[in-house]
């Protein structure tokens, strides 16, 4: 065959963070590979912030979302979208990843046309459809439908074969979140937006704070404010650092109980590169993100889950994380106690990132070009162990 034609399909601030090591990757191997992007724009500013911190440039533009959009006229607009590219480019391979509305969406628009799919981030499970909801079912979704799945673990490969899925289309890669953190953290690092070069790091330990999932809209992000709010107000050594998510159903909750809060920096998002230095920078995370319980394992920051379930339970087994639901007093006392208890703090902060080792996004390329007969070794595949 001549050049492999791939192209890349995302569209929220997380796919882009996790997409941008694969894109270049693929855009490094030109010789064999023929790249496009084509974003969605799921999430348009936040989408546009990470596009542009790594000069990133699309091929294609869906621009879908609409004020108060539903998931259902998300996804029609996704396959209307994507399908009159997909009938012009004709790719060998369209390539997703994740678990949203974009991911699943994608993946059936290049089903519908008979255009193999890649699933990177393949065979994460809860085994509760609404948790996280709706990221659970466009995970299963693009599985079932993808003709290559980049497992990230060795766990999520074992949730693939379980469910059947061909042996042979499993990869088992890393997750590409931990090669754009390692390019990304740096010592010494001066943050863009300047009022948090003025955050006091040295005699304060800082927690830092992000939630926004749709599952813990209402009383879950009510309980996790008051949580918040008791937690700011216990301790003259720490301060909150509190991202307050664009979403009105995570901004009005966090901003009403912690709008004066002692100790309390509030912002809005900001861009990736001030984030993950800004983590690496902390003392303690609270969120119920998926990609921060990937992340923070290699920085050392314990990270305290709000969520009952998680779809990542490496991150439980290694020690890593503690799922504190949101519940007002869980979430205060194991705040506390990780704050008051150096051992379990140290064990917590010294263990191995069991997600990867900066090297996902090469594997998959890799794992492709042996797919289509371009290469004749089969990828080795990621061991947290090694």
């Amino acid at each position: 065959m001549g050049s492999l034609k791939v192209i890349s399909v995302f569209g929220t601030r997380p796919e882009a963070i996790k997409m941008i090591p694969v894109v270049r990757a693929l855009q490094e191997h030109h010789s064999l590979i023929e790249s496009r992007v084509l974003v969605t724009a799921q999430h348009r500013q936040m989408l546009d912030q990470v596009l542009n911190d790594f000069g990133v440039q699309s091929d294609y533009d869906l621009d879908v979302m609409r004020p108060n959009q539903t998931l259902a006229e998300t996804t029609r607009r996704v396959l209307e979208g994507l399908t009159p590219v997909l009938e012009k480019e004709r790719p060998h391979m369209v390539l997703v990843h994740g678990d949203t509305a974009t991911t699943g969406s994608a993946a059936l628009a290049a089903y519908y046309l008979r255009i193999p799919v890649g699933h990177i981030e393949a065979g994460l499970r809860t085994g509760d459809k609404y948790a996280p909801f709706p990221e659970e079912i466009m995970r299963k979704i693009a599985d079932i439908i993808s003709d290559l799945h980049f497992a990230p673990t060795q766990l999520s490969k074992r949730n693939l074969l379980n469910e059947g899925t061909d042996p042979d289309s499993i990869f088992v890669t890393g997750n590409t979140a931990v090669d754009t953190l390692l390019m990304t953290v740096k010592d010494g690092y001066r943050f863009r937006e300047e009022s948090l070069n003025k955050i006091d790091f040295e005699s304060r330990r800082n927690i830092l704070v992000e939630v926004h999932r749709r599952e813990n809209f209402g009383p879950g992000m009510e309980n996790i404010g008051q949580a918040l709010a008791t937690l700011a107000a216990s301790r003259e050594d720490i301060q909150l650092l509190v991202s307050v998510h664009r979403n009105p159903n995570a901004r009005e909750p966090i901003l009403r109980h912690l709008t004066g809060a002692p100790r309390t920096v509030l912002f809005d998002p900001i861009d990736y590169p001030d984030y993950v230095n800004l983590m690496n920078r902390a003392y303690l995370i609270i969120t119920d993100s998926g990609g921060v319980q990937e992340e923070a394992p290699s920085l050392g920051v314990p990270t305290l889950v709000c969520r009952d379930k998680t779809e990542r339970p490496e991150a439980l087994d290694a020690g890593t994380v503690v799922l504190v639901g949101t519940d007002r007093q869980v979430i205060v006392d194991t705040a506390l106690e990780l704050l008051d208890n150096r051992a379990k703090y140290e064990r917590m902060s010294q263990v191995k990132n069991p997600f990867g080792d900066g090297r996902a996004a090469e594997r998959i390329v890799q794992a492709l070009l042996f797919r289509y007969g371009l290469r004749r070794d089969r990828p080795e595949d990621f061991s947290s162990g090694s």
